[in-house]
């Protein structure tokens, strides 16, 4: 049965149970009226056609209805652009004409993306529109009106009835947008009273962190008055500001944390903790300043600078873990850890650079194709904390409870940091949600959201803190005590090496010492002899492989068996037999070169070396046969040379410190150096100020010996100048004995 009531036509059955109802003014309703008296199936079909006409014809008719917005009192207030907007893919002038026909285009919500509407992972320009009618009184002036924007993803150009009036970045063909934590943009529309407000947006390429999910409007904007938007966009702005309370006190205390550790490390570089505890707090106040500043870059190129310097703050943790857990005695280990820094490095670079062309759609996949391999690599990396945890267990070290604290924490912050860099990769395609969980807040404070990262990340900031000062005051004072140590060296050497030179009959000496650390390893004697070789001395010069505290340790040991032996075996070479013995085996795979020079007082000499480098007589190497360092064969002898001084004849004894200075550059300072300074006939003091001047890197000791006349007195102060014309010549020779 066919039943008309008023302006509705109904369709009901034969036990009175409603089908459909349509407008009579729709088309197909001539139809119907023909078809009434038709069998009941043939009904059905006829008023189905009819319904889908008039649903179009209704459909159309809302497109057409403007968004009312009354004025007349919203001086003070601002009013949402709500509803549906009409949304055109692609990219068409004529969308921007007021008079273009949008009736048949789909409609958006502005609260949502498009990506959760229907259009997920779409990507390039799309359009929306909406027909405005400001209500106004007609006996007012029409006032200015204003727009708040809220994120619009990514760029985006704003057109009322056709002409632009505002655009938030660049668009193609070289675009230019922002992260996503940009806040809302105001605009001016002007004197407005209806309308249609066009917003022309474009989405940049998809990258490997991005769901699919964005794209367009993520808020409802906002019309009113200039005033009360801009009441608005400040209101936002301080809503912001205290919901981000937490973080901004975290960054300051990660940065004022850096800041003090990089201090104290250029104060001590050798308390190498705090330069990475500085390298690891930094890291984070550059994160700020790369996602925070709104700089002119999409997510891609941030993530890009981004990686490289996480990777220096994952390397900085991973050393901190060495040095706390103590594991720099472990070679394997360090060299694992230096590896994995390595591989670290490299990878988020490679991993970053095809980022700055990812706006360009034809390098979309191959760049996620890339990603995903280098991340594959980074994740093998990752974990190398949980091998650091591992290590320091089954090394069964008794560790303070804080370090074991900041091992734990380390390890929790690591990972869970790692996971949330890692499974946001691809969760378009595998629609993951885990990192969303992990982002997730765990509570509220005052309006400032607390996740398991930025727990995590606190509890470890206080906990290294802690073990890094702990490890800095017991480094401390182990410092002190091995100071103690060199003062206590320091002294033992300051007996060892003479002070005031003894006089030698028909020679002017003069020496000097230049150690190159606390203590060193150099040494030199003038022993007077007595009994029947009284008047007669003994110059011993020498050098003990290695530097520091061990090398001064082993010249006590020698310069105490010189003094022991010296008048019991005045022979040079007897003597370096002797002292040879002695050492062997006890130098701790160590050895030391020396020459021992006796000077007679009728002016010969003998001498014999043990590997030293031989004296310079006037302007010339003496020849002297070679022989092994002291310490290295227990059976090893020594040949002496007999030498004859002449008045006036200047000779050199020096530690191979003054050969091997080394300039900034690297260049050594060398034989043909040595042999001008020395044919020269400098004195002690200048010839080793020379070398030290060019650069030294080895403890420098020089002795200078120079015959003069017969009935002279020997003076250790009153050195003869060097351009004085001696007497004498290099005749004096060597001879064999």
């Amino acid at each position: 049965m066919i039943l008309f009531v008023a302006d509705v036509l109904t369709l009901k059955t034969s036990d009175g149970v409603e089908i459909e109802s349509v407008p009579p003014a729709c088309p197909g309703y001539s139809c119907l009226m023909l078809t009434r008296n038709l069998r009941f199936p043939c009904v059905l079909v006829a008023s189905a056609l009819a319904c889908v006409a008039c649903l179009a014809q209704v459909q159309k008719a809302r497109a057409a209805l403007p968004l009312v917005i009354d004025r007349s009192d919203a001086g003070a207030n601002t009013l949402p652009l709500d509803g549906p907007w009409q949304f055109l893919l692609g990219d068409q002038p004529a969308y921007a004409d007021p008079a273009y026909d949008d009736s048949r285009a789909e409609q958006l919500s502005a609260g949502l993306p498009w990506g959760v509407q229907g259009h997920p992972s779409y990507v390039g320009f799309a359009w929306y529109r909406r027909h405005i009618d400001f209500k106004l009184p007609k006996n007012i002036p029409v006032p200015d009106t204003g727009l708040l924007i809220p994120h619009i993803d990514d760029a985006y150009e704003i057109y009322w009835n056709g002409e632009l009036v505002g655009r938030n970045g660049k668009l193609p063909p070289f675009p230019e947008w922002y992260e996503f934590s940009q806040p809302a943009q105001t605009f001016n529309l002007g004197p407005v009273r209806s309308g249609v407000l066009a917003l022309r947006v474009w989405k940049a390429p998809l990258i490997s962190e991005d769901s699919g999910l964005r794209g367009g409007f993520e808020g409802i904007p906002l019309a009113g008055s200039p005033e009360a938007i801009s009441a608005r966009k400040n209101f936002l702005a301080y809503e912001w500001l205290r919901s981000r309370q937490f973080d901004f006190a975290l960054n300051l205390l990660y940065g004022l944390i850096g800041v003090l550790s990089l201090l104290a490390w250029l104060r001590d570089r050798r308390q190498w903790p705090l330069f990475w505890m500085a390298v690891f707090a930094l890291a984070r106040i550059f994160q700020l300043l790369i996602y925070g500043l709104h700089l002119p870059w999409y997510l891609g190129v941030a993530n890009a600078v981004w990686q490289p310097i996480s990777s220096f703050r994952d390397i900085a943790l991973w050393f901190l873990l060495l040095s706390l857990l103590e594991l720099r005695d472990k070679p394997a280990l360090v060299r694992l850890t230096r590896t994995c820094a390595y591989i670290s490095v490299i990878s988020t670079v490679l991993d970053g650079f095809p980022y700055f062309f990812g706006w360009i759609p034809s390098l979309s996949l191959p760049i996620m194709i890339a990603d995903a391999a280098l991340t594959a690599i980074y994740i093998l990396v990752a974990g190398l904390p949980l091998v650091l945890v591992f290590a320091a267990v089954f090394s069964r070290k008794r560790l303070d409870i804080h370090r074991w604290l900041v091992a734990l924490l380390a390890f929790t912050a690591g990972m869970f940091q790692t996971a949330e860099g890692i499974l946001p990769q691809g969760q378009r395609f595998t629609h993951w949600t885990f990192a969303d969980k992990i982002d997730a807040p765990l509570f509220v404070v005052r309006g400032n959201t607390v996740s398991v990262i930025t727990a995590t990340g606190l509890l470890l900031l206080f906990a290294i803190v802690y073990a890094v000062y702990r490890n800095a005051d017991e480094n401390r004072r182990r410092q002190n005590a091995l100071e103690q140590e060199f003062q206590s060296a320091r002294a033992l050497q300051q007996v060892l090496i003479p002070v005031a030179l003894p006089s030698l009959p028909g020679f002017a000496l003069t020496s000097a010492y230049r150690p190159a650390q606390e203590v060193g390893g150099d040494f030199f004697q003038i022993i007077p002899l007595d009994g029947s070789l009284e008047g007669s001395s003994l110059v011993i010069v020498g050098d003990v492989s290695g530097k520091g505290l061990k090398a001064a340790m082993s010249v006590s040991f020698i310069v105490g068996a010189i003094r022991a032996l010296a008048n019991l075996i005045p022979s040079p070479g007897a003597l370096l037999a002797e002292l040879n013995r002695r050492l062997f085996d006890r130098l701790q795979g160590g050895f030391a070169t020396c020459v021992v020079l006796r000077l007679d007082p009728d002016g010969r000499g003998t001498v014999a070396s043990a590997g030293h480098p031989a004296p310079f007589l006037n302007r010339k190497e003496l020849d002297l046969p070679g022989a092994l360092p002291l310490g290295v064969l227990a059976t090893a002898t020594f040949q002496e040379t007999s030498i004859q001084f002449r008045v006036g004849d200047h000779c050199t004894l020096y530690t191979d410190g003054l050969l091997e200075a080394r300039n900034h550059a690297g260049v050594l300072y060398g034989f043909e150096r040595l042999s001008r300074l020395l044919a020269a006939r400098l004195n002690a003091a200048q010839a080793a100020d020379a070398a030290v001047r060019f650069g030294q890197d080895d403890d420098i000791t020089v002795v200078t010996l120079t015959r003069v006349r017969v009935g002279a007195t020997s003076s250790v102060l009153s050195v003869p100048d060097c351009n004085f014309p001696f007497e004498g010549s290099d005749s004096a020779t060597p001879v064999s004995v």
